[in-house]
Order: structure tokens, then sequence, then C-alpha cells
């Protein structure tokens, strides 16, 4: 049975084109956010493009999807020659094509990074973090936590120099030591442990008395919490149960300091300058490092990429042994005074930053312990400016020679305030001074491998003749690299 014939108005309004958009329509099309999530490959290559080494490595490791991105074989090529053609990468193609991408940009961050910190120009942004002093720093995921001195604890953010959060200390109890990651806060306050949620709960433990005389420092594990006290041992408390699950005895005198490995090895200083490695699965002592320093050690950092261990003592020595053969490999006097701080950028085996009671931030060479550089911030006023928070005094830096050390009194003393702690970032150092200034010295690398005309050729298919046809449209993309960095902050 054949079907009526369809009448001519019906037809026409069958294949009648959509009607145009209307202007309410239109309007809520452009404010329809769009967030990096919901690009297409091809603008990610080119926003990808506009990165930095550090910032690609980080990329890598948000989903599969902008993994397979970056691996993609036109943006392996450019990258390919682009890094050859420039100082920082000197391997052979056949080594480029054994690696992942995001290794071999992992690499070149590094290399860029010591060399930001060894040579290149350098300021430093101070502000007053706090209403009387400051004596402690970490620094973690573009985050820094400051604290000990006043009654407060914060949390910055170091893109806009904003306070993100502040939580308060009871006034019964001194803040001793603290540390962070991206869900909470972990403090010694008094004979308590605390922990301040980012949601804004605070938990405060028990009292310990009795538990342990005095507790002089702090690290964690999670789930464990241990705690270096006056009595020369270690308390590991389980931060869930919040109850005290072992005592390990370290050392005959006062802890100073602990680090603590990512095998969870235990690792403490003491005033008997002697270092201690205990497993808490066994409840033994691992070994012993001694050090020539008979005033103790102030402070330990442990890298696990090498597997050294870093110490710095109270007469200005620096120490570095390896934990694979509890072998000294070098120690060295970098400074006249105390040595209060060291630290280095996760994953990086070149550079080591260490301040101390002289005020002078020196940059070491990881393997020897040879001073690379010695850095103070200058008298000169390059600009103040106001963050949302606090205003922000951006002075000029100096590097002086590696044996400043020598003639130290030449240096006036408010260039160079006692470095009570340090934090190390990607090619910048926080450093606090037991005032009630904060600094960050930013160091300035070569220039970005990356510019626009060489962007053009990475890949024809996606960026021919852009420069001339969307030149709006490429500067539109360039400013979503800040919406791509603040995607990955957690």
């Amino acid at each position: 049975m054949s079907k009526p014939p369809r009448s001519f108005p019906e037809a026409a309004e069958k294949k009648a084109p959509p009607a145009p958009p209307t202007a309410d329509r239109r309007k809520k099309l452009r404010e329809t956010p769009t967030t990096v999530l919901s690009l297409d490959p091809d603008i990610l290559c080119f926003i990808f493009a506009f990165l930095d080494m550090f910032d690609l490595v980080r990329c890598s490791l948000v989903c599969k999807f902008w993994n397979a991105i970056l691996e993609t074989r036109s943006l392996r090529e450019f990258y390919e020659r682009r890094l050859k053609d420039s100082s920082t990468f000197a391997a052979s193609s056949s080594k480029f094509a054994e690696k992942p991408l995001r290794v071999i940009l992992g690499e070149v961050a590094m290399e860029q990074h010591r060399l930001a910190l060894e040579r290149g120009g350098f300021y430093v942004d101070q502000w007053k973090g706090h209403s009387t002093t400051v004596a402690q720093c970490r620094m973690k995921m573009g985050k820094l936590v400051t604290g000990v001195g006043d009654k407060v604890i914060r949390l910055w953010s170091l893109d806009s120099y904003k306070c993100i959060e502040e939580h308060s200390i009871p006034d019964t109890f001194p803040l001793v030591d603290f540390d962070f990651d991206e869900s909470k806060i972990v403090g010694l306050i008094g004979n308590h442990l605390c922990i301040w949620r980012r949601n804004g709960k605070r938990s405060i433990f028990p009292s310990l008395e009795g538990k342990f005389v005095k507790g002089s420092c702090m690290r964690y594990f999670d789930p464990e919490a241990v705690i270096g006290c006056d009595d020369g041992a270690v308390r590991v408390f389980d931060m869930y149960s919040r109850r005290c699950s072992q005592i390990i005895r370290m050392h005959y005198a006062p802890i100073t300091c602990l680090c603590l490995s990512e095998d969870q090895l235990i690792l403490s200083g003491s005033t008997s300058g002697n270092i201690t490695i205990s497993d808490p699965s066994s409840v033994q002592q691992v070994a012993t490092l001694r050090s020539s320093d008979t005033r103790g050690i102030r402070t330990l950092c442990f890298n696990p990429s090498s597997q050294l261990l870093f110490a710095g003592s109270a007469i200005g020595y620096t120490y570095c042994w390896d934990l694979r053969t509890r072998r000294l490999l070098w120690g060295n006097r970098v400074s006249p005074n105390v040595v209060y701080s060291l630290q280095h950028l996760q994953s990086d085996t070149s550079t080591l930053a260490v301040g101390g009671i002289d005020g002078i931030l020196r940059l070491l060479n990881q393997n020897d312990g040879s001073i690379v550089s010695c850095c103070i911030m200058d008298d000169k006023l390059l600009s103040t400016f106001q963050s949302p928070s606090p205003s922000i005094q951006r002075r000029k830096g100096r590097r002086l020679p590696g044996d400043t050390y020598i003639n130290i009194d030449q240096i006036p003393m408010a260039a160079r305030p006692s470095i009570t702690c340090l934090a190390v970032g990607m090619k910048k150092i926080v450093t606090t001074h037991k005032t009630n200034e904060i600094r960050l010295w930013k160091f300035k690398g070569n220039a970005s491998l990356l510019d626009l005309d060489a962007l053009l050729f990475f890949n024809d298919r996606i960026l021919f003749s852009w420069k001339e046809r969307n030149t709006r449209k490429i500067m539109q993309l360039v400013t979503l690299k800040s919406k791509l960095i603040s995607a990955l902050e957690p």
C-alpha cells in the first residue's frame, strides 16, 4: 500500500533550515565557561607548547588523555628539534626516542632549575606574613605554610601571595614543628599533636604528658606521625587511633631533627653529632652515621632520587652520606656559624640550598659539597605592589663570591638576617628569618625555548598560517595558560 504524497507545505517545513540563534541564546553561548578539560586535542597541543618544562611534566600526570597528547609524534618531533638546538639538551636521537617525552622534559626542567639557581639573575619578594615572628616554612605544590612564633599558622598561594587559610593555635600551647599535604596540616603543639583539616576542622590529640619529656621536632608519613624527643627517643603515633604505637631509642642525647625515607626508615640527628637510622617495622637501629661535629646536628634532608642524606651542623659544616653504603661522601665547612636549614627540590640531584645564622643563602653541589653560589638581598627596592593580602616589596638580589664567609663582617646585617628555615621550589626558594617577614627568592632561567614563530613548525596540520589569519584567537589561547596552571593546583 503506497504512502500518500506529502503536501508541499509539509515538505518545505521539513527542509527549512534551523532558525538563527536569538540574541539571548548568543549571549548564553558567550557566557558559557570553557574549562581546560573541555578543549580538543589540537587546542591542547597549542597550549602545551607555551608551557615550560616543569608544567608539561605536571600536565602529563593529570590524566591519560593529556599524557597521550604529550606523546604525539608531532609534539615529540617539535620538542626534540627545539631541545637539541638549546644548550640544555645534548642527548642523541636514539636516547630521545627511547624515553617518554615527560621523562625528557623532566630532565630538562631539572637542568633549567639548576642553571637558574647557580647562574641566573634573581629578585626577592618580601612581605609581612605574621604579626610578630615566623621561624618555619614548608612548601609543596605551589603552596606555602608558615608558622612558629605567633599564635597562627598560615597557608599561602605563591602565585598570588594571598593567605588562603589561617588556623589558630591554642594560647596554652606553643607551635614546635609542622608539615602539610593537600588535605591537612599536622603540627606539634606543646605535648599535643594537632591536625588542621583543609575544610576548617581542627583535631587536638589527648595530652601526651608522660609519653615523652619534650618534643623538639615532628614529621609524618600517613598514617603515622613521628616525634623526636629530648630524651633521645622517637615516639610513633597513629594519627587515626591517636595512640602511641612505638617508642624507639635512637640516641642518648636530645634529638634535634628528623626526616623519613620513602621506605619509612626514621633518620634522626642529635646534639651528640651522630645520626641514627631505625626501622619501625623491626624496632631496631639500622645504622649510626658519625660526624666530626661534637656540638650537634641541626638539620637533615634526604634525597630519595639519589639515596643521599644531607646534614647541617652547629659549627657550619654540611655532610653527605650515601645510605646504600652508609659511607660519608663529603663534609665541608660552608659557614662560620650554625647551619639551620638545608633543602633541595624534589627529584633534583644537583643543587642543595643551605641557610643559617649568618643569613647568606648558599647553593651547593650535591655531589661534592662545593659552593657554587652565595646570595643575599640587596638594599635596592625595585618595586612595591599590593597583593590580595599583604603589601609586597620587590628587591634586587646579589650574588657573592663563594668564600664570602671569610669577609662576612663587611656585609650589613640588614642584608643578611639569620635564615631559620628554607624551602625549595622550581626556580624559587622561600626563607624565614625569625622576624615577621617572609622572603621569596625567584631565579630567572634562560629565555624560553619556545617562541611563536617556532611553534608554527611543530604541526602544520594544526597551526598552518594561524599567525596571519587568527591572531586574535592565538592571543586568547595564550591567556588560557594561567587557567591551565590553576586547574592543575590541588
